[in-house]
């Protein structure tokens, strides 16, 4: 009786070992279609004048804090997510990509919290990626951001610079 067990359990023991192995997808793992914009990026925010000239640095004591861009779930190279996780004026929306040029914009009148689509609208909001451009705090290399935004709900109407590098991972 014990033979017929034991083969049984050996006969079992290969159909689930055999059937296990089957591949469930032909699917390559890759990147997104933004893959080299985005990112995590610790950041500062300053006020600007007209002609790109630094007016306030940090106009409200926030210091260094983390934003985000990362693809969208259409995942094409011609939009993607900008998101300061609420640390500074509450922006979560999908600006437009020119991928080749590592730069990216939304038009006047875009809502600037997709939750909220009634709520405030940025005037207008440029950035780049400026790839190898930054300098970490141990003074390597790395990729910075530059985006300059204004909201329609500002009191001040100022113009903001975000500015900052990629979040290298470690504890800085």
């Amino acid at each position: 009786m014990k033979k017929y067990i034991s083969m049984f359990m050996f006969a079992m023991l290969a159909c689930f070992g055999f059937s296990s192995c089957d591949p469930e997808t032909d699917e390559e793992p890759g990147g997104t279609n933004v893959e080299k914009m985005a990112g995590m990026w610790d950041v500062q925010v300053h006020v600007i004048n007209a002609d790109g000239s630094v007016e306030y640095e940090d106009p409200y004591g926030i210091g260094t804090f983390t934003i985000n861009t990362y693809n969208t779930a259409a995942n094409t190279a011609t939009e993607m997510w900008f998101d300061d996780s609420s640390n500074f004026w509450g922006v979560k929306m999908k600006v437009n990509v020119d991928y080749a040029n590592a730069t990216f914009s939304a038009p006047d009148g875009t809502a600037y919290d997709y939750t909220a689509p009634d709520g405030g609208k940025v005037k207008g909001m440029k950035g780049k990626i400026l790839y190898g451009q930054g300098k970490n705090i141990h003074g390597m290399p790395c990729d910075s951001i530059c985006v300059e935004v204004a909201f329609d709900d500002d009191d001040y109407g100022f113009t903001y610079r975000y500015t900052g590098v990629r979040h290298s991972g470690f504890y800085e």
